[in-house]
């Protein structure tokens, strides 16, 4: 892969990612603070300035249940941004690729989602999140991928807390965790998520949409006690149900993705079960560090 790497959600837990895993590299990060991406002159400005070979989008509305009150500023976020960044790449010959989720599907189905099932969106997040991807395919040689329940970052990032998080935060503090029972997931560890991308870009892999999720699929409540499991704690585990939750936004209860297509393209992602376990391993010697420093 040559040329320049323009980034957008550079202060994002998967944007951070991918500008640590880009390091070394010829690379132009933009964050919220330096670019509007809802601005469509600016936008297109700041791509011609740069004149990147590729351009990665991992800036989005991602509040799911703010959506539905803020619809007009999902939409712009999600869906026209996108039509922006399409068009700027196009102009200086980029190859754009754009990060999507598996809400884009209604959570009906009793099988992993493979790219080409018919997508059916439940709430304005996921209508927004599947007009991106409409405009993102729009650029010659795109790639979209679809990722969620993100957990990892690189070091030293600061944002907001995911779903696994708060999980492995009350492990730890022998408080009482809340878990779904009947939301089925495919995690994606942020790093390995960086590492397919770059694959895909490096191998030229067809374009397209892909599913970029860690292989096998869970319960939150499953993915909650394998954590407890991975750091020796004895969990006080409670279990929910989605109707239990009070959340404003439809969300889907299967969302397990089938991720063959990466494979065939020569990145099988590796299993959610030994994703946890590298993440909690660089976690651990993180924590260690920083409590060392703390003491030192």
């Amino acid at each position: 892969m040559k040329g320049r790497i323009f980034l957008t959600g550079a202060a994002g837990r998967l944007g951070a990612t991918f500008a640590e895993a880009c390091a070394g590299r010829d690379l132009v990060a933009h964050a919220r603070t330096t670019l509007d991406i809802t601005d469509p002159r600016m936008v297109g400005k700041a791509i011609a300035d740069a004149a990147p070979g590729v351009v990665i989008n991992c800036a989005a509305f991602n509040d799911v249940d703010g959506a539905e009150q803020r619809p007009t500023e999902a939409l712009a976020a999600n869906a026209f941004a996108v039509r922006s960044l399409a068009r700027a790449a196009e102009a200086v010959g980029a190859t754009l690729v754009h990060l999507s989720t598996d809400f884009v599907f209604d959570g009906t189905a009793t099988e992993a989602y493979r790219e080409d099932d018919e997508t059916s969106p439940r709430s304005t997040y996921a209508s927004s999140k599947l007009l991106g991807e409409w405009f993102a395919c729009e650029a010659p040689g795109a790639y979209v991928l679809r990722v969620e329940s993100l957990f990892g970052a690189p070091g030293g990032w600061q944002g907001r807390p995911g779903s696994l998080d708060a999980i492995l935060d009350g492990l730890e503090r022998g408080a009482e965790v809340k878990a779904f029972t009947d939301r089925i997931v495919s995690p994606s560890y942020v790093h390995d998520v960086a590492s397919a991308v770059l694959h895909l870009l490096e191998t030229r892999a067809p374009a397209g949409v892909y599913h970029c999720v860690n292989s096998g699929q869970a319960t939150w409540y499953e993915v909650a006690e394998e954590s407890a499991r991975l750091l020796g704690v004895a969990p006080r585990l409670r279990p929910i149900t989605m109707e239990t939750a009070g959340l404003k936004a439809s969300r889907p209860r299967f969302c397990a993705l089938a991720n063959q297509k990466l494979a065939d393209a020569g990145f099988p992602m590796p299993t959610w079960h030994d994703s946890l376990r590298r993440w909690l391993t660089v976690r651990s010697a993180s924590k260690a560090r920083m409590d060392a420093s703390h003491h030192g």
